[in-house]
């Protein structure tokens, strides 16, 4: 018995050989995947990559208030907003890639239509349309117009899509002029060429394509792709298009939007900080004039030109104390004008001044932190509303924010005011040592006093506004451009690597996918291994497949079929050799009909008439005849007319083979309406032992057993049953009945034979030259 590794082996040689026995199948498919793939190459639309780097600057100024981180630490506030996630969402933002959209007009596409697809594009434009209505109808516009270039003067316009076989023949066509006004049912527009392009080219098809603009502004939004990581400002920014150019354009124009957005929320802060400024120096100035009138005044009436000295410690302390008073009361009125500033604009929205002199680190870091937040909220009011969370949480922000500024405003005034109220006491020590000056001239300090305060807050805010302004003029972006954006010549898809690799794994697939299915399912006897997998009885040998033409074999013949019949007519001899009977009388039976009964019957007794035995062939399927229609015989009388009239004998229905002295058959005669009947009769005993007496080989060709009893009737005469199955034929379903006949013993001597199967390349039958056998020309000349 053979071990399981043998058996293995078989099975993988057998699965190897099915396969490789469809390697036409496998072939075609492979040409035919591989020819889709290059099709799928040649006629896609290429898409190019562009990629661009950016840093998002750190602003070395924006450190936290202790009060905040406090308040964070408590989970007040949520510190989850970084910077760089912040601006991936302002860069990928509906408002910066709309205004993108709307500068390039990305909603507008020029296509150079070819045979099968159109090239889109986006420099070299060949033509210019100009549309004479407002920008809200053209971008609801969703449609393609197809443009016949008839000549540099004129072009045929139509909207249906028939050119693709380089001719427009829509009945809606009409001829233009560059420059007339075309009506359309979304507005007027006129098309010029394009000379700065090299201008149109005469028989050549265009296609303007509109697409609505939120359309596109959707599309580019998931066009955009963005990479980052987690421990760097260092933002990856890449978009694919079917033009390389427009891919470079495109970025780099989002990559300037989104610092010009930046550059324009700073200005906002600085333009209202110089507008707080200018209101203040308004009033500062007014105040100003009235002090220094009234000195004037007082100056004019009282004639003083110049004032008496006074003691030089009373005078010096009296000015060092009149300096502090000033910075006090500078102190006091700007923490007045935060305060009523910040009661006027009380709005979440509402900006604050930044830096207006207030002589306090913690109200310039309130104000900076307020500002940032009052951004973000705005930024991400954008694309969403005050209900988002995010926005709400903002606000709460602002509003903690708003309270612990006017908290430290109220703070710093209540410490200004306990200050000058101290100055103003030792200012009244000093002018009490002074108390023998004349009282205009203490009248003038007063004023003097004041003119100098006044005089110091409004060089004070001059030189703020000149800040501002410089400010203004030199804000720069919130990102730094590391790389441009730029694109390789090679397109990123198609990939015609992995386009051809999955189509030839995919030509392999299909067919070795077919192929296992289909044997999968197979229910038929392909080979021996098949045959003998299902049924024990011995196997004798098979019959290759032949042409119709070739149907019987021949004693000079050096056919494969003629070899094999030679070998099963040895392995007969060889089973039948401790048979003592001098005739041998051997059946042939199937399953089901048209397996190769009368076939392997007939070739059988050739195959022993050429060895000079004597061979009888008795046909005793009596229902479908085969034997006459093979060997071309007229005679209407056989084996049925022998049994049912006694008068003849078997010499009467025996007829010799034409050209063959060995070969007798006795056909199957005229069809009965009782064929079982006829074979139970005595004459079919009597018949089988006169004929044994004078022959050497008795071939029999009986009915299939799987279909009547006809040949279980006669079994008892037979020394060997060749059991025919039909390779590719039978149903293995079917071969039950054959096991059966063999386990009971019902079909004396029961061997298996394999009909009609394939033979494999580089084995088979035959051995030696035929000399018949006619040689091919070339050979012939080699020769």
């Amino acid at each position: 018995m053979p071990n399981n590794s043998s058996l293995n082996q078989d099975n993988i040689v057998n699965i190897v050989e099915l396969y490789l026995s469809q390697w036409k199948v496998i072939l075609v498919s492979l040409i035919f995947f591989l020819s889709l793939g290059y099709l799928l190459i040649r006629y896609s639309q290429y898409e190019y990559l562009a990629k661009a780097t950016i840093k998002i600057k750190e602003d070395e100024k924006s450190n936290k208030l202790s009060e905040l981180s406090a308040m964070q630490n408590y989970g007040m506030f949520s510190s989850t907003f970084t910077n760089v996630n912040d601006e991936v969402e302002v860069i990928k933002s509906r408002s910066i890639i709309a205004q993108v959209v709307e500068d390039l007009k990305l909603n507008l596409q020029f296509y150079n239509k070819g045979r099968v697809k159109g090239e889109e594009v986006f420099v070299k434009r060949p033509l210019n349309i100009n549309f004479l209505v407002s920008d809200s109808i053209i971008h609801a516009i969703d449609t393609s117009l197809y443009i016949k270039i008839v000549s540099p003067e004129k072009i045929e316009l139509t909207k249906v899509n028939n050119n693709k076989i380089i001719d427009i023949t829509s009945e809606d066509k009409k001829t233009y002029a560059f420059g007339d006004r075309i009506k359309s049912r979304f507005g007027d527009f006129i098309i010029t060429p394009n000379y700065e392009n090299d201008g149109p080219v005469p028989d050549t098809y265009v296609e303007i394509r509109f697409t609505p603009f939120d359309k596109v502004v959707e599309a580019y939004i998931e066009k955009l792709k963005i990479e980052t990581h987690p421990k760097s400002n260092v933002i990856k920014l890449s978009i694919a298009e079917t033009s390389k150019e427009k891919a470079i354009i495109v970025l780099n124009k989002i990559i300037e939007k989104y610092n010009k957005d930046v550059i324009e929320d700073k200005e906002l802060i600085v333009q209202i900080t110089s507008d707080f400024i200018n209101n203040r120096l308004e009033i500062v100035s007014s105040e100003l004039e009235n002090v220094d009138f009234t000195a004037e005044n007082l100056q004019k009436n009282n004639r003083l030109t110049a004032l008496a000295s006074q003691s030089n410690i009373y005078l010096q302390s009296e000015k060092e104390n009149e300096v502090k008073i000033i910075t006090t009361a500078n102190q006091l009125q700007l923490v007045d004008f935060m305060k009523d500033h910040l009661a006027e604009n009380n709005k979440n929205s509402d900006l604050l001044p930044a830096d207006v002199g207030i002589a306090d680190s913690g109200i310039s870091q309130l104000t900076k932190s307020h500002n940032e937040l009052v951004l973000q909220r705005n930024r991400i009011l954008k694309n969403s509303s005050e209900k988002n969370p995010t926005v709400v949480n903002l606000n709460n922000q602002i509003q903690a924010l708003k309270e612990n500024l006017d908290m430290s405003l109220e703070n710093i005034k209540s410490a200004n005011k306990i200050t000058l109220d101290a100055l103003n006491q030792e200012d009244a020590r000093i002018s009490s040592q002074l108390f023998s000056a004349p009282t205009k001239e203490r009248q003038f300090r007063d004023i003097k006093r004041q003119q100098d305060i006044k005089e110091s807050l409004y060089l004070y805010l001059l030189q703020k506004r000149e800040e501002s302004a410089i400010s203004l003029g030199m804000k720069a972006s919130n990102s730094k451009v590391v790389d441009s954006a730029f694109a390789q010549d090679s397109p990123v898809n198609p990939k015609p690597k992995i386009i051809y690799l999955a189509s030839f794994i995919i030509g392999l697939f299909v067919p070795l996918s077919i192929i296992y299915v289909k044997n999968l399912l197979d229910t038929k006897i392909h080979s021996k291994d098949d045959l003998l997998k299902l049924l024990s009885a011995p196997y004798i040998g098979d019959i290759p497949k032949s042409s119709s033409k070739n149907r019987l074999i021949k004693k000079v013949d050096y056919s494969p079929k003629a070899e094999a019949f030679r070998i099963i007519r040895t392995n007969v001899g060889f089973l039948l050799k401790d048979n003592d009977n001098p005739c041998k009388t051997i059946f042939v039976t199937s399953t089901t009909s048209q397996e190769g009964k009368s076939h392997t019957s007939i070739n059988l007794a050739s195959s022993f008439s050429f060895s000079e035995k004597k061979v009888l062939l008795i046909e005793t399927d009596i229902r479908i005849p085969r034997v006459n229609d093979y060997l071309n015989i007229q005679s209407k009388e056989g084996l049925t007319d022998y049994i049912s009239d006694k008068s003849k004998n078997i010499k009467d229905v025996t007829i010799q083979v034409e050209n063959n002295p060995f070969l007798h058959i006795i056909p199957s005669g005229t069809i009965p309406p009782n064929p079982a009947e006829i074979l139970m009769s005595d004459r079919v005993e009597e018949l089988f032992k006169q004929v044994k007496k004078e022959y050497d080989y008795i071939i029999v060709d009986t009915a299939a057993v799987g279909l009547v009893t006809d040949t279980l009737l006669i079994s008892k005469f037979a020394d060997m049953f060749l059991y025919v199955v039909s390779a590719n034929n039978i149903d293995k379903r079917q071969l039950h009945i054959a096991q059966t006949m063999y386990t009971e013993k019902r079909l004396p001597n029961m061997t298996l034979l394999l009909n009609g199967t394939e033979q494999k390349k580089g084995y088979g039958y035959g051995y030696g030259n035929n000399p018949n056998k006619k040689v091919s020309w070339y050979k012939k000349l080699v020769n």
